[in-house]
């Protein structure tokens, strides 16, 4: 690692944002220095507790994360915020609008807010969001809140990164069968029904509510909060939820089960990215290897073929995955 960079860190782990900010950058950027900037922050993780909030596009996600952390600050918490916009799958580039609806927290210096773009992650987060959150746990942040893309039916990513996990719905996102078709029942410690002023709204909780009591009995029952966010309703008894999932996190060893699934989570994706990155490379530049991609390309091949052969090149692989 680099002097700069070593001197940055320090600043970080000191709390200075400024060097949170280029650090998280490195991380982005996928820099070399990565590896040991992990491993030195290692001993300085697992203090913050970490709250997904995810659900359907225009839930209120963000305005909830912003009512939260107006909460979180009075109780003299210092928030770090990750807000996840989607990225153009033509242009690469993203609008991150949340820089724009959480402004009023930019000159708190207890708020330190991170846009991220999902750079084509499918799961409602972009892969380097888990090193994101590290950094932010190591910069001395009490609470993470971290906000998904909000694609609605794939962002089961939410669950392996943090601890608690909030489904926002509003009665506007359809019916309970669609909740439990997206497949957000599995993932959700607390569901949150936002724009609860809306028509339908008690009936689309009662729903929920009776598709919950079918449910194994299990360490921790799953609450229904009622919100407006927007008018600052019901976001007390959503935090006082929190909190007591956090109390039975602890309490009955779940937290330390669930960081425990983080971490091998965390290895093997490292392994697949790492793997796969390499792989790519060596079909690009090695001419034996890319002539398999034309051959599929002209349908003389057809690619599960030509990844089993690939696969069984042996030697010739192996000494570029190894590079």
């Amino acid at each position: 690692m680099t002097p700069e960079t070593t001197r940055l860190l320090e600043r970080m782990l000191e709390g200075e944002s400024l060097s949170l900010s280029r650090v998280i950058s490195l991380v982005e950027n996928e820099s070399s220095q990565v590896p040991e900037i992990m491993k030195r922050i290692a001993p300085r993780l697992g203090k913050a507790h970490c709250i997904g909030v995810t659900g359907p596009s225009g839930a209120g996600k963000s305005t909830l994360v912003d009512r939260l952390t107006i909460l979180m600050r009075r109780q003299r918490l210092k928030v770090g915020i990750i807000a996840v916009d989607p990225t153009s799958p033509f242009t690469g580039g993203a609008v991150l609008g949340d820089r724009i609806r959480m402004q009023q927290h930019y000159l708190d210096s207890g708020v330190f807010i991170r846009s991220m773009a999902t750079r084509g992650s499918m799961g409602g987060l972009p892969q380097t969001a888990g090193a994101v959150i590290k950094l932010l746990d190591a910069a001395g942040n009490d609470v993470i809140l971290v906000e998904t893309v909000g694609v609605g039916q794939g962002e089961v990513d939410i669950m392996e990164k943090t601890d608690t996990v909030l489904v926002t719905l509003c009665p506007e996102s359809g019916d309970a069968i669609q909740t439990m078709k997206a497949g957000l029942l599995e993932i959700a410690d607390i569901f949150v029904v936002n724009k609860a002023d809306h028509p339908g709204a008690d009936s689309f909780v009662r729903d929920i509510q009776a598709m919950l009591h079918l449910r194994e009995p299990s360490w921790w029952d799953i609450p229904v909060v009622v919100t407006e966010a927007i008018n600052d309703v019901g976001i007390e008894e959503l935090h006082e939820q929190i909190q007591l999932h956090r109390q039975a996190l602890c309490e009955t060893h779940q937290l330390s089960q669930r960081r425990q699934l983080q971490r091998k989570s965390d290895f093997m994706k490292t392994i697949e990215q790492k793997l796969t990155h390499r792989l790519i490379k060596a079909i690009e530049q090695d001419g034996h290897l890319s002539s398999y991609v034309e051959r599929v390309e002209k349908g003389e091949l057809d690619p599960y073929s030509a990844a089993d052969e690939i696969l069984r090149s042996g030697k010739l692989l192996a000494d570029w995955l190894r590079r």
